[in-house]
């Protein structure tokens, strides 16, 4: 009984480390922030109707000089490249805008991007200010022409790909990673190289609108715990005040969608290990069995 003792104390104490010390450790490093669920209540509901319809027109005029709608065959007046030497960062497409982003948030932003978004360098410029029924119209038409269904991938691109490479999901901030074929007599591979080039180059012009190049989040998902990222998605500066990051206004269900994607680049293994975890613990739970079985056996009798 001795031999068990020692180990429900180790047991114990193991359990308390992980469930209790090492989360308090936490809290105490990191400052607890007060998440909202995705509802921004900071920006009130508008109380005009959208007309889907007259957001068309008004997209065509105010938003299709810098963002492109490939859903609906319109593309993007500028390469991810050109765009950044001229606006520091790739404006997006905004096929999946009405599904991913809360429409409180777009009208507020069409009308005052930097207070939207709150960030203090943002280069859209307010193309509703003062016109909130506009605003309102081409966020209907927005929802409207919006897929009933975005893949984790699309939304990660839509919400965060235009800053933030994810090299484990070969996703890079001007697109994914080609497929090329390197010569067989250089063992170089010119197209890759060529790619390459022009990856830096967004990301000099990246970093200089930035102030840094945002952060490869190829491990976030293990290098932070998912309250702090979606605490950190909804509002950046309640976590780092002053950082360049804007909150960029996504949906609980989008937010969802993202996180979905980077744990799946991030840590592919987490629904095998999952399944497998409880059969690890019955094999060590029988091995102890048996073993204090084997160590009664052979110690029968003898003091």
């Amino acid at each position: 009984m001795k031999e068990l003792k020692i180990l429900a104390v180790v047991v114990f104490f193991t359990l308390v480390t992980y469930w209790g010390v090492e989360p308090f450790a936490h809290s105490i490093m990191h400052k607890h922030v007060e998440g909202h669920d995705f509802k921004y209540p900071d920006i009130n509901a508008s109380k005009v109707k959208g007309n889907a319809q007259k957001g068309k027109e008004l997209f065509a005029t105010n938003c299709a000089s810098c963002h492109g709608l490939k859903s609906q065959g319109i593309k993007a007046p500028m390469d991810a490249l050109s765009a950044a030497n001229t606006y520091g960062v790739n404006p997006p497409d905004l096929s999946n805008a009405g599904a991913l982003y809360d429409e409180k948030y777009l009208i507020a932003f069409m009308q005052n991007p930097s207070q939207a978004a709150k960030a203090k360098k943002m280069s859209m410029p307010p193309i509703m200010a003062g016109n909130e029924q506009g605003a309102a119209d081409i966020a209907a038409y927005l929802k409207s022409i919006a897929p009933k269904e975005v893949s984790p991938k699309e939304a990660y691109v839509t919400a965060c790909g235009r800053c933030h490479a994810n090299s484990y999901g070969k996703w890079t901030q001007i697109g994914d990673v080609p497929k090329t074929k390197f010569n067989i007599k250089t063992k170089n591979d010119v197209a890759l190289a060529e790619f390459n080039v022009k990856v830096q180059k967004y990301q000099d012009k990246l970093a200089d609108y930035m102030g840094k190049l945002p952060p490869d989040l190829k491990i976030i998902v293990r290098a932070r715990s998912e309250d702090y990222l979606k605490t950190f998605v909804e509002d950046p500066q309640a976590h780092l005040p002053g950082t360049p990051m804007p909150r960029v206004g996504i949906t609980k269900e989008g937010y969802e969608k993202v996180y979905k994607y980077l744990e799946s680049t991030g840590d592919p293994s987490k629904v095998e290990r999952e399944k497998i975890g409880p059969w690890v613990l019955l094999y060590f739970v029988i091995f102890t069995l048996l073993a204090y079985g084997w160590y009664k056996s052979n110690w029968k009798g003898l003091k």
